[in-house]
C-alpha cells in the first residue's frame, strides 16, 4: 500500500478514506486522518449515536455508560489525546504528578484546570471501587485472598482453594485448549468454580470449554493469585507515586484511580465529533455502510443507505478503515468479477463468528438496601453479580462514576447488566417485564427494596462483544485474506474482532494513520496493539 501521506494521486484528486463506524476507533482514525494527512476522511455511523459501546444515553436527565469505561491507558500517546479535548479539574494537582518508569510527567498546569462545577468540559479525577456480590456478601474484584476473603469463604472453602491452586502449580496446564483449562491452570479449580465459572457463562452464553483459551490469554494474561495477593501487601506500604493516574507498574484490573469524563464517556466522542466538523471534517450519521465495492485486490467504493431517507449514497475510497462486525463486512463485499470474490470457506468462517448482545436497564431509586459502614451510599462503580439464579451480571452505580450522571443526586441511579442474544427470550423481552426482571432480582438478592424504586428505562447494545466461540479459531483464515485487500484497514472492537478497550482500539487506529503517513505497506503492527502485555486490562470474568 503505498498513501504518500495522502498527497494527490497523478489525476489529481485528493485521496480519500471512507471510515465506518463513529465509536473510538472510528472517531480517532478519522480525526487523525483529517489533522495529520492530506486524506480526506468521510466518517459514516449507522445510528445516531456517537462513540459505538463507549456511548453515553440520557433518561430524563440521568446518563446510562453502557458498559462502563474507565478512561486510563498505560499509553502516554492516548492519555494525553484525551487530555488535549477535555484537561483535568481543578484541584487534582497532587493526583498529576505522573511518575512511572523512573520518569516524571507533569500534566500542563493542572491546578488552574477547570471546575466541574461552572463548565461540562472537563475530566474528574476518580476512585475506582469494584466488587464481587456473592453469598450475600462483598468480595474484593479482582479477587484478594486477604483476611477478610477467607474469613468470608469460611475456612473449609478457603483449605479447598488453596488445594486446588497448589495442585494447578504442582502439575501446570502449559497449552490449555480452552477457557475452563486456561482459568484452572491459573487459578484452580475450585476458585475458578467458586468466582469465575458461573459469571464466564452468564456473559457469553456458553460452558467455559466452549470458548478459547485465547479469551483468557486477551483479558487475564496477568493476573493471577501470585499477583493479588502481592497487590494486598504492597498496599500496606505507603507509596511515594500513589498520584500517579498512568500506573504503568500496576496490572489495569488492580489501577485504583481513573479519569472520568464529567457527563459520561459519550461526552469524550460527541466532543471529538464536534471538533472534527469544525476542522472541516465530513460526519454523515444513520448512514449504514453495506456495501463495498472490490476490484482487483482494492475496495474501490462503499455504499451506504441513509436510514432516515432510504436513499443510498456511494462514496469512492482510496482507503477503507472498517470497524463494523466482520461477519458484516465480509457479507457486504460486492465483488466486480468473481475472482474477486471471498472464498465459500471465508464467507463461512465470517458467517459463523459470534457476538454476544447487551441490555441496560437503568433503575432509579431513593436509595439501595446496602450502604457503607457510616450510612451512606457504597462506594462501587460496579458490582459484579454472582449470585445464583438471576440474569443481571453487573450492576453500576452511575453516582459513584459522576455526581453528574445524576439529574437529582439525592436519588441513587443505577444500570443492570444483562448479557444475551439478539433474538433470545432476553433480548425479546418487552421493556416493561425487563424492569419488573430488574427489580425483583435485585430485590431478591438484597441489594434493593422493590418499594424504593421511582422510574426506570431499557437500552440494547447489539453485537456489545466479539466472542471467542463460533468460528473464533478459524479467525486467522478471514484475517489473513482481508488482509490481501490492500487499501482495508481493520480496527476497533468488532473490526478486528477482538474484545480491545477503548484505548486499545485508539492505539490501533493511531497506529493505521501512522502506517499510512510513513507509506508503510505492512500493517502488521496495528494487530500487535494489546498483544504485549504492556497493553492489557487484565479483568478476570
Amino acid at each position: 500500500m503505498s498513501a504518500t501521506n495522502g498527497r494527490a494521486g497523478s489525476n489529481g484528486r485528493q485521496k480519500t478514506a471512507v471510515v465506518i463506524g463513529a465509536g473510538p476507533a472510528g472517531l480517532t482514525a478519522a480525526y487523525e486522518l483529517l489533522t495529520r494527512t492530506n486524506i480526506r476522511p468521510i466518517l459514516l455511523e449507522a445510528t445516531d449515536m456517537l462513540g459505538g459501546i463507549s456511548q453515553t444515553v440520557s433518561y430524563k436527565g440521568n446518563r446510562i455508560d453502557v458498559g462502563g469505561h474507565r478512561f486510563f491507558s498505560k499509553s502516554d500517546r492516548v492519555l494525553d489525546w484525551w487530555l488535549d479535548f477535555m484537561p483535568v479539574e481543578r484541584g487534582a494537582a497532587g493526583a498529576m504528578e505522573i511518575t512511572y518508569q523512573n520518569r516524571t510527567h507533569q500534566v500542563e498546569a493542572p491546578a488552574g484546570g477547570p471546575d466541574p462545577e461552572e463548565t461540562d468540559r472537563v475530566m474528574l479525577v476518580r476512585s475506582r471501587t469494584s466488587r464481587i456480590y456473592f453469598n450475600g456478601q462483598f468480595f474484593d474484584y479482582p479477587i484478594k485472598l486477604s483476611p477478610d476473603t477467607l474469613r468470608k469463604l469460611g475456612l473449609a472453602r478457603s483449605v479447598r482453594i488453596g488445594m486446588s491452586y497448589l495442585k494447578s502449580l504442582v502439575r501446570p496446564n502449559r497449552d490449555p485448549q480452552n477457557l475452563e483449562e486456561f482459568f484452572i491452570a491459573r487459578f484452580g479449580r475450585e476458585l475458578y468454580e467458586t468466582f469465575f465459572k458461573e459469571y464466564t457463562e452468564k456473559v457469553w452464553g456458553v460452558p467455559c470449554t466452549e470458548i478459547s483459551a485465547e479469551w483468557g490469554a486477551q483479558r487475564v494474561k496477568g493476573l493471577s493469585i501470585g499477583k493479588a495477593l502481592w497487590h494486598f501487601a504492597k498496599n500496606l506500604i505507603p507509596s511515594q507515586s500513589s498520584g500517579d493516574l498512568r500506573q504503568k507498574g500496576t496490572e489495569t484490573s488492580l489501577i485504583e484511580r481513573f479519569l472520568y469524563p464529567k457527563l459520561g464517556p459519550g461526552q469524550m466522542w460527541e466532543t471529538v465529533a464536534a471538533e472534527y466538523e469544525a476542522k472541516g471534517g465530513t460526519l454523515l450519521m444513520q448512514h449504514r455502510a453495506d456495501g463495498l465495492h472490490l476490484r482487483d485486490g482494492q475496495i474501490t467504493a462503499v455504499e451506504a443507505v441513509d436510514q432516515t431517507t432510504g436513499e443510498r449514497h456511494t462514496f469512492e475510497a482510496d482507503y477503507v478503515f472498517s470497524t463494523m462486525p466482520v461477519r458484516g463486512l465480509v457479507a457486504g463485499l460486492d465483488p466486480e468479477e468473481p475472482a474477486d470474490a471471498p472464498p465459500e470457506h471465508i464467507r463461512d468462517i465470517a458467517a459463523g463468528l459470534g457476538y454476544r448482545d447487551f441490555l441496560t436497564v437503568g433503575l432509579l431509586v431513593d436509595k439501595l438496601a446496602v450502604s457503607a459502614p457510616d450510612g451512606s451510599l457504597i462506594s462501587d462503580n460496579w458490582i459484579y453479580i454472582q449470585e445464583p439464579g438471576v440474569q443481571v451480571g453487573r450492576v453500576q452505580i452511575f453516582n459513584n462514576w459522576s455526581p453528574y450522571m445524576v439529574a437529582d443526586p439525592s436519588k441513587v441511579w443505577i444500570g443492570l447488566e444483562y448479557f444475551c442474544n439478539a433474538g433470545d427470550a432476553l433480548w425479546e423481552m418487552a421493556d416493561d417485564a425487563l424492569r419488573v426482571l430488574a427489580v425483583e432480582e435485585l430485590d431478591r438478592i438484597g441489594l434493593i427494596h422493590s418499594a424504593d424504586v421511582i422510574d426506570g428505562t431499557v437500552l440494547r447494545m447489539p453485537k456489545a462483544y466479539p466472542a471467542y466461540t463460533g468460528t473464533y479459531a478459524a479467525f486467522d483464515t478471514v484475517r489473513d485474506w482481508l488482509g490481501g485487500i490492500e487499501n482495508l484497514i481493520l480496527v476497533g472492537r468488532n473490526g478486528m474482532h477482538r474484545y480491545n478497550n477503548q484505548d486499545h482500539s485508539m492505539l490501533a487506529a493511531m497506529t493505521a494513520v501512522d502506517n499510512l503517513v510513513e507509506g508503510r505497506a505492512d500493517f502488521g503492527n496495528v494487530w500487535a496493539v494489546n498483544t504485549e502485555q504492556e497493553y492489557h486490562e487484565e479483568k478476570a470474568g
